[in-house]
């Protein structure tokens, strides 16, 4: 009989994180000890473990304002350098922890700047505090190298400056932009200025698109700004359709979505908690794996939807029968769909996921691998 991962074996696993906000996976004890220390006193408690039940029930809210109305309060304790290297660093840790490898972090910079901070200032902060992250993963053991995404808000006018700013720390570990904040009555266009220069400069970026608004937004974000990736896409299912055989067919943007392979950045518990998909069963991943898209699974906010690419991973396996197999292939499919130069994304596919995942199917098949023999050789879950 063929038995699911087990937990143990879905936090070893090698992980890739493309889509992840900074403001969303802060600790709820950090939280509170940063507001003590800054004077920050528009918390509802000032106790951890209440402090992450008030965060938790945003997983409840249903829509995806209620939801982002906790960030309020995790933006209103990141304004310091301080602040902001040490929840970087705990980032970093907890990643590795969860047997992340690789992940792509992102902060919207100007939200930062609220008692004085200058941009440049954040940016150094973060980086500084995903070295110190990384290291002190290193010492348990663990290995994780994290990358930083610059977002623009969509709500404000600072897209062209903050595209800059990315592209100034381009050696320095910010290896991507995007922008963020609501959908609707934001378009991607509002900011064409800002990609048009990033594809002048030969820089990486990605576009929150097809979350909160439908395929007018996705259309946008590939056709006029020229996105590398969409941040969720899950509305891409509106140009999809059935006959009476259940066979899909699917419409251009779709078709030009697979087709060209363009990543979907997919954050299934997330996606539930703002409303955007009715259930974790109703979510469109499993058709769009099945249909071979270029599907990613990631975390979105880890604090406000209490996950974790563990805990995505489970759901999943447990939702829609998943494997090792499976996982390798979002894992495989991620790491090709990272902003990192080609020859280190393939280094990291051959010499750190397949091999452990080859380790934890052997490990299944015969029991404990004896780790001085080596990574078994696999061809299986090569993504795409």
């Amino acid at each position: 009989m063929t038995t699911g991962p087990t937990d143990e074996q879905i936090r070893q696993a090698p992980k890739v994180l493309l889509h992840d906000h900074l403001d969303g996976g802060l600790r709820p004890r950090t939280v509170a000890e940063l507001a003590a220390r800054d004077g920050y006193e528009q918390l509802p408690s000032t106790d951890p473990g209440e402090l992450e039940n008030w965060f938790a029930a945003a997983a409840e809210a249903g829509s995806l304002e209620e939801y982002l109305e906790r960030f309020t309060h995790t933006v209103g304790v990141l304004q310091t350098p301080e602040a902001l290297r040490r929840v970087a660093a705990e980032c970093a840790e907890d990643l590795a922890a969860d047997g992340v490898v690789y992940a792509e972090i992102r902060y919207a910079p100007e939200l930062s700047t609220q008692t004085g901070m200058e941009l440049d200032e954040v940016v150094e902060a973060i980086l500084a505090g995903f070295g110190d992250g990384a290291n002190r993963a290193a010492e348990q053991g663990r290995r994780i190298r994290v990358g930083l995404l610059l977002c623009a808000m969509r709500q404000a006018s600072r897209s062209s400056e903050i595209a800059r700013l990315a592209v100034r720390y381009r050696d320095q570990g910010v290896v991507g932009f995007d922008i963020a904040g609501p959908e609707a009555g934001h378009p991607p266009t509002q900011s064409l200025e800002a990609f048009e220069y990033l594809r002048r400069e030969n820089f990486h970026f990605t576009i929150h698109a097809g979350e909160g608004f439908g395929l007018p937004s996705i259309w946008e974000a590939i056709q006029y700004c020229g996105a590398a990736r969409l941040g969720h896409g899950v509305r891409i299912l509106d140009d999809i359709t059935f006959d009476e055989s259940g066979t899909a067919h699917l419409g251009r943007l779709a078709s030009f979505v697979r087709d060209r392979r363009i990543p979907l950045e997919m954050c299934p518990r997330s996606n539930v908690h703002t409303g955007t998909v009715n259930s974790l069963p109703e979510h469109p991943i499993a058709l769009l794996r099945e249909l071979h898209f270029r599907v990613t699974v990631n975390t979105d906010n880890r604090l406000m939807s209490q996950t974790s690419m563990s805990r995505e991973f489970r759901e999943l396996i447990d939702t829609f029968g998943y494997t090792l197999d499976d996982l390798q292939w979002f894992t495989v499919n991620a790491m090709k769909s990272s902003f990192l130069p080609f020859n280190q994304r393939l280094a990291l596919i051959n010499e750190v996921i397949k091999p452990g995942y080859a380790a934890l199917r052997s490990e299944s098949l015969f029991g404990k691998v004896d780790e001085s023999v080596g990574p078994v050789a696999t061809t299986s879950g090569s993504g795409e």
